[in-house]
């Protein structure tokens, strides 16, 4: 469905290392960029992430309700992306890493907010 997410840093070399980190425990390969705007991107055959100052000029803030989920190819994939996450300068938010049974059946969720703010969580679904 989508091709690819931006979000605004106000610190963009630590959320780069910050996203390098996590993103890098999915198996999601090192940023790419700056490109001409500044911004960093994470590609996949699945889409694109990016960070970078906004466009604007005004200071990044992070969407109040909104979380982007990354897949996660296991349950120990989402351990290590949150591990990799705080020990990169993120924040450990909501539960604790683990499985969830709800509305959408069992998961395994980890969630986070990167160093702008931002909330994140990867999930893995099991078979």
């Amino acid at each position: 469905m989508f091709t690819h997410i931006t979000v605004g840093a106000n610190d963009i070399e630590a959320s780069r290392r910050f996203y390098d980190a996590a993103l890098g425990a999915l198996g999601i390969p090192g940023a790419q960029g700056p490109d001409p705007k500044g911004r960093f991107w994470w590609r996949t055959d699945r889409g694109a992430f990016a960070i970078g100052a906004p466009i604007d000029g005004e200071p990044a803030c992070h969407a109040n309700g909104g979380t982007i989920g990354f897949h996660a190819k296991t349950p120990e994939m989402v351990q290590a992306f949150h591990d990799a996450g705080v020990a990169a300068g993120g924040t450990a938010i909501e539960d604790p890493p683990g499985e969830r049974n709800g509305a959408f059946g069992k998961l395994v969720l980890a969630y986070l907010r990167d160093p702008s703010g931002n909330k994140i969580c990867a999930m893995h679904r099991p078979k």
